[in-house]
């Protein structure tokens, strides 16, 4: 029998064979697991004996919270670090890493990054990200998406986005906050001594990584980067979401302005 399937039947006798430890991957396929697995943490008192991992971000939160809440640390694992890059295709022009992007597959196997992100855009971002929120128009979607890489390392302005694609202001703040929950994009906000302003003043919009940004501006070439008036903006993402990447590693929260 698959394990899916006797995870599924028979969950007692699954977990009662992984009393040594256990990663699970892609918990979310079989949630009916975290309600036993939160009577073995509760008895057996021993942290760490699962590790959970999930590459489906809402399903996944919604069930651990209800489930295991108080009962685990949570780690957010953002693409490759620069000296994880290194150790897989060792040492990569700024260029390189600007366009190939940080995501493990395209280093690991040596893929051609344009197909990757191409086919990464359109299961992940297109197909699952349509059934979270209500997108009538594909093409809009994929026409603010776009917009959103054009506007790296700018200051995030959702009156401009709603002209530009001929929505209300209320989905672009829909849209974005998906894509925010979904670690495509992140916010960073202004630095201001007076903590209320830093709460309120419109921060600069990033990608976690570049290389989706890239994608999606149509960089495919070094020559195309360095004539791109956007090269300065994707480097200054590629070096922001290092520093905070080098944070959620630790265990902590992003501390960038």
């Amino acid at each position: 029998m698959h394990r899916r399937d006797r995870a599924l039947t028979d969950p007692i006798g699954f977990l009662d064979n992984l009393t040594e430890g256990v990663i699970l991957v892609e918990i979310q396929r079989a949630p009916d697991l975290l309600s036993y697995i939160q009577g073995i943490v509760d008895d057996l008192n021993n942290p760490g004996l699962f590790i959970l991992t999930g590459s489906n971000q809402f399903s996944l939160l919604e069930q651990i919270t209800q489930s295991l809440a108080g009962r685990t640390a949570m780690l957010k694992l953002l693409p490759f670090s620069f000296r994880e890059v290194r150790a897989i295709a060792g040492e990569m022009y700024t260029n390189d890493l600007i366009i190939k992007g940080l995501y493990p597959g395209i280093h690991s196997r040596n893929l051609n990054p344009n197909k990757a992100y191409r086919n990464y855009y359109e299961t992940y971002i297109e197909r699952h990200l349509r059934q979270i929120i209500n997108i009538k128009d594909l093409d809009v979607f994929r026409r603010f998406v776009k917009l959103c890489a054009g506007r790296v390392g700018q200051i995030w302005n959702a009156s401009n986005l709603s002209n530009d694609t001929g929505v209300s202001i209320h989905t672009i703040q829909s849209w974005i906050s998906v894509l925010q929950a979904s670690y495509i994009v992140f916010l960073l906000p202004p630095w201001y001594g007076n903590i209320n302003k830093r709460l309120i003043k419109s921060p600069k919009l990033y990608f976690h990584d570049v290389g989706l940004a890239s994608y999606l501006l149509g960089i495919e070439t070094e020559v195309q980067l360095d004539r791109d008036p956007l090269r300065g903006a994707l480097f200054e993402n590629l070096i922001i979401s290092e520093m905070m990447q080098r944070r959620f590693n630790q265990g902590l929260d992003s501390n960038l302005y």
